[in-house]
């Protein structure tokens, strides 16, 4: 019986194995960090129209999938923004799954990171699905808050979602500083200077990313601690707190700027990333 159990899950693991060395899955899944730099490009691009006071209004995950669907062709660009999202989703599941990496398998923190990932754009993906096919709702995270606040241990459920939100935050200053997100690079088919101009869109990429979950956690826990819902914020939101600051115009396109540069050092791991 156990001889059968092992060889099963042999079985199993080589199946796999094929399967994520195969042209297929490797395309797959650099379409999907060209999909994931897409979405914070446009919500990078208007949110420094609007600290240049070029108009415009903030957006989420969302509201980035309707300025698309909007567009000439949007249907269409929509449709391999979802499809791309969904396969950075599988990447992320796989890797959760068996371990990839550098030298071919993820350390535990690694892997409950990807499966985290793989649902978060998993979701992203149906919210896409939703936006493109009309049936997408507009329900606010102060909405949310409210709702998970009158349940149960419900203000010790936002107030974990906000330190959640926080460890990721100092989790992506951590890969910025250290530049750690290089090692999962194919840092040797690079030469010097794109190397370097990786390094450095990744850093800036990576801080701009920090302030976001940042300010998604801190506003969390105020909601928590206040048990005030309306304190709860999103990506959208947390841009807007940038905005209300003083000299907001400018620390918003700095932050903006940055998640252009996410959206760049994505198209970078199109090419670059082990897959």
């Amino acid at each position: 019986m156990s001889h059968s159990y092992d060889s099963t899950v042999r079985s199993t693991r080589t199946v796999g194995e094929a399967f994520v060395d195969s042209r297929g899955f490797e395309w797959a899944s650099r379409a999907g960090f060209v999909a994931r730099g897409a979405v914070y490009a446009i919500i990078g691009i208007l949110a420094v129209k609007l600290a240049l006071g070029a108009g415009g209004k903030l957006a989420d995950q969302q509201g980035a999938f309707r300025t698309v669907v909007h567009q000439p062709f949007g249907h269409v660009l929509l449709t391999a923004l979802a499809v791309g999202l969904g396969a950075y989703a599988l990447w992320r599941f796989v890797r959760a799954a068996i371990g990839r990496g550098p030298e071919g398998a993820d350390r535990g923190f690694d892997r409950v990171a990807a499966l985290a990932s793989g649902l978060v754009y998993l979701g992203l993906c149906v919210l896409a699905i939703e936006v493109l096919v009309g049936a997408s709702s507009t329900t606010k995270p102060h909405k949310a808050a409210a709702g998970v606040l009158g349940w149960p241990a419900g203000t010790w459920l936002v107030g974990a979602a906000g330190l959640g939100f926080l460890g990721v935050a100092l989790y992506q200053g951590y890969k910025g500083v250290t530049k750690d997100f290089l090692e999962d690079s194919k840092t040797e088919e690079m030469g010097r200077l794109t190397k370097a101009w990786i390094g450095w869109i990744g850093l800036v990429g990576y801080l701009a990313r920090m302030v976001v979950f940042g300010l998604v956690g801190v506003f969390l826990l105020k909601a928590a601690v206040e048990y005030d819902p309306k304190e709860a914020v999103g990506l959208d939101g947390a841009l807007a707190k940038l905005l209300d600051r003083p000299y907001g115009p400018l620390m918003l396109g700095v932050v903006a700027t940055g998640l252009v540069a996410f959206a760049v050092y994505s198209w970078s791991d199109a090419r670059y990333r082990r897959i």
